[in-house]
């Protein structure tokens, strides 16, 4: 059993999804003719050493070659940050939805996990960029009106650039909002000082931005369903003094004209 429950119940011959007592009781039952109440397959269980975990995804298009690379890579690119006096700063967009984000929460014992929904429009919601420093700790974030695309990446490298006179160094996806003719012709800035640096495909695990956006779902959207796009901005904007203060009229100029501010520490 201790061998069976470590992989898909449908390994053992099971049609089902996931192991739980039940499961466990029909794969002993199957095996070997006994049948268990819940509470002891359940012991059964912590006996053999398992305990309840939410997974994470293992994904199996990142190429282990690729991201050996980039470790390398990484290492390299640190020691000649250092010896140049440049930044780095690992970039990423998030979208919050105006509908519920399922999150784990304290329900009495008996009682079901429920969270209310307006069903709202797949599109209400709220976009933002961001981008963390590890070895200062800085945060810089800006706020984006409807979907990222190449000019609004190109607004946000901009206030990295103004931000931060010293040579900078970004490290991102390569998302398509990553690349386009508006990011090309501001490269051609000259004396411009910036370099991207793309992560390996199928790596969100490397990019220590991904935090950032984690936080706030747990803290801010966990388990609420907001209705609208504007009632999420309200919400993620308040998390951080001065997130509100960005005033955005299309995706353009709300790119060029919206400022960067701080997390909370």
């Amino acid at each position: 059993m201790k061998t069976a429950v470590q992989g898909a119940p449908s390994e053992a011959g099971l049609d089902l999804a996931n192991w739980n007592w039940k499961v466990v009781r029909q794969f002993v039952q199957e095996r070997f003719g006994l049948l268990l109440s819940g509470p002891s397959c359940l012991n059964y269980l912590h006996r053999l050493g398992f305990v309840v975990k939410r997974p994470k995804k293992r994904l199996l298009k990142a190429k282990a070659e690729k991201r050996e690379a980039f470790v390398a890579a990484y290492v390299t690119l640190r020691k000649e940050a250092k010896a140049q006096g440049a930044q780095i700063f690992f970039v990423d967009e998030a979208h919050f939805r105006a509908d519920v984000e399922l999150r784990t929460k304290w329900v009495l014992r008996g009682e079901p996990a429920l969270v209310d929904t307006s069903s709202p429009k797949f599109g209400e919601k709220a976009t933002y960029y961001s981008a963390v420093c590890l070895e200062t700790g800085e945060v810089e974030a800006m706020p984006v009106l409807g979907n990222t695309n190449a000019a609004t990446s190109t607004a946000f490298l901009k206030l990295l650039r103004a931000k931060h006179p010293e040579p900078l160094i970004v490290i991102w996806d390569n998302g398509p909002a990553h690349h386009g003719p508006e990011i090309r012709e501001y490269l051609k800035t000259p004396d411009l000082k910036l370099r991207l640096v793309a992560l390996p495909g199928y790596s969100p695990d490397f990019n220590p931005d991904e935090a950032i956006w984690e936080w706030i779902r747990e803290d801010v959207t966990a388990n609420t369903c907001f209705g609208k796009a504007a009632n999420v901005r309200e919400k993620v904007d308040a998390f951080s003094p001065g997130w509100a203060s960005a005033s955005m009229r299309s995706n353009s100029v709300a790119a060029e004209t919206c400022k960067p501010w701080p997390m909370p520490s």
